[in-house]
């Protein structure tokens, strides 16, 4: 049994076809297809290689954003698995779509800044400040983006912070620790788990949890699977050990 993280665009299918796969994402003769955001891939990766050391079993990796692959979920076209963060697991649930679900996490906005903090930013007020330079996720496609739009909202201090970012909306977490490693931007906001990712090179600023959102992060089997009890078995190994692997990469709330 194999078990494959995908994207399904056309290329990659096309790509697994080139490496003797089938291409049906329904009946794969026990492979298992999971779904995976790409919020989670350092977590997701371990816990894979894991799940080989004890059952020899192989995996493929391959990632997508949560909101492309959701309507992947709500057809029931493809995919025995999924690992994503609310909203997208009550959209899963809403669909009928869920078999089971085993939270391993949370995702957070972090407010983070470059080695050194040299503009010391002390808090997320400290982003409305003069002279400071900005990175957001863009809350179009961010969920994180939305819970900090809605803060700045709050605080009233959006329409200062926006200048300050001046164009500097990223849909990818990445960018943001990219913008803070080389320098181009004082401070911004990620989700915990991907500034993780970026430790040698930026600093997590320990503020208080003011968002009104808790965002949990699941590994869900799909209700549509052919494969069930694979799905569980995967499912068991990952109430064993994912929370813990998701603590060690920074899936905390703080």
């Amino acid at each position: 049994m194999r078990i494959i993280f995908s994207i399904f665009t056309a290329t990659v299918a096309l790509a697994f076809i080139g490496c003797g796969q089938n291409g049906d994402t329904q009946d794969t003769g026990g492979e298992l297809t999971l779904l995976c955001g790409t919020s989670f891939k350092s977590p997701m990766e371990k816990l894979v290689e894991m799940y080989k050391t004890e059952t020899g079993e192989t995996i493929l990796l391959s990632f997508g954003g949560s909101e492309d692959l959701l309507p992947q979920v709500e057809l029931k076209s493809a995919g025995d698995l999924f690992v994503t963060h609310s909203p997208y697991m009550q959209k899963t649930e809403d669909v009928g779509a869920l078999l089971r679900e085993v939270p391993v996490g949370f995702l957070a906005p972090v407010l983070v800044v470059g080695k050194g903090n040299p503009k010391e930013i002390a808090s997320i007020d400290d982003l409305a400040g003069e002279g400071v330079t900005v990175v957001l996720p863009n809350p179009e496609y961010s969920t994180c983006g939305e819970m900090v739009d809605r803060l700045l909202d709050k605080k009233g201090i959006k329409d200062t912070v926006l200048k300050n970012v001046d164009g500097a909306m990223v849909r990818d977490h990445a960018k943001v620790g990219n913008h803070l490693k080389l320098g181009t931007r004082d401070a911004g906001i990620m989700w915990n788990g991907v500034a993780n990712n970026f430790a040698d090179d930026i600093e997590i600023v320990e503020v208080p949890y003011e968002y009104d959102e808790e965002i949990g992060v699941s590994v869900m089997g799909l209700s549509y699977t052919k494969n069930k009890d694979e799905v569980e078995k995967f499912l068991d190994f990952v109430d064993k050990h994912g929370k813990d692997v998701f603590a060690e990469f920074g899936y905390v709330k703080r």
